[in-house]
């Protein structure tokens, strides 16, 4: 018990730091007090990209309800569509999951809906896999009473005002040497964190694919990107060397590949 509470105050310790360090101006007294319960109660961790700031407002993430779900032993996650609902023809999906914490539980229901209207244009083709993640990441949420909102849940509202501006800025602009499928403004941010800390880009493209779920950087959300981008910041700030352990785990990976 002793040794649990001391790494709960150590990681909401880091927790602390790496909040004012990614989202200096919006760290209020009450954001980071709203933190510490979130790190003390259900153990998410920024260095992991498990929480995000987004308008004033913590969010959680796939990869952290996932790991939560893993420390809380869960069962079983049981996903399957919705088929009265879905509408392939036009890419609409519905979901149902249902979340079992115990071989006796009844499991806890949610429902994720995605379609063109409400997913990030990156992602659009992918509908059906938003929704099933959307579906998981409610589930979860009933399951260990969170309240917060999950970034995969969230709609078109948090997309840049000028999508096609920033197509276009994308499209002017290369650098073999960085990840390039992330929007111009996400992508200069990676291949900055690439620079400063002389980390190997093709390595950090795989290491992304894979924390963000998908086979290819592409194919990941925008929200994804920047909780990975969040999450190699913190890393590399914190033990640099463990995160070039980590990428060159994907070396022998990226061999087969080729």
């Amino acid at each position: 018990m002793g040794q649990n509470l001391k790494a709960k105050s150590q990681l909401a310790r880091k927790n602390l730091l790496h909040a004012k360090d990614l989202w200096p101006s919006q760290c209020s007294k009450l954001m980071l007090k709203a933190l510490r319960e979130l790190t003390t109660t259900f153990g998410f961790s920024i260095a992991s990209g498990e929480l995000r700031i987004i308008d004033g407002h913590w969010y959680v993430t796939h990869s952290g309800l996932l790991r939560l779900a893993n420390r809380r032993l869960c069962k079983g996650i049981r996903v399957e569509p919705v088929l009265q609902f879905s509408d392939p023809t036009t890419n609409r999906w519905v979901f149902k999951s249902t979340v079992h914490k115990s071989r006796q539980s009844r499991g806890f229901v949610g429902f994720g809906d995605a379609d063109p209207s409400n997913v990030s244009p990156i992602v659009r083709g992918a509908e059906m896999r938003v929704a099933e993640t959307r579906a998981v990441n409610r589930a979860l949420r009933k399951a260990y009473g969170i309240g917060l909102c999950s970034v995969e849940e969230l709609g078109t509202r948090y997309e840049p005002s000028n999508p096609s501006k920033n197509s276009q800025r994308s499209n002017g602009f290369h650098n073999s040497s960085c990840p390039n499928s992330a929007p111009i403004r996400l992508r200069d941010q990676l291949c900055l964190l690439i620079r400063q800390h002389g980390l190997d880009a093709s390595l950090v493209k795989a290491y992304a694919a894979d924390f963000c779920g998908t086979q290819t950087l592409k194919e990941a959300s925008r929200d994804l990107v920047e909780s990975f981008i969040s999450h190699i910041a913190a890393s590399a700030k914190e033990d640099r060397d463990g995160l070039v352990c980590k990428l060159n785990s994907y070396a022998p990976i990226m061999g087969v590949k080729q």
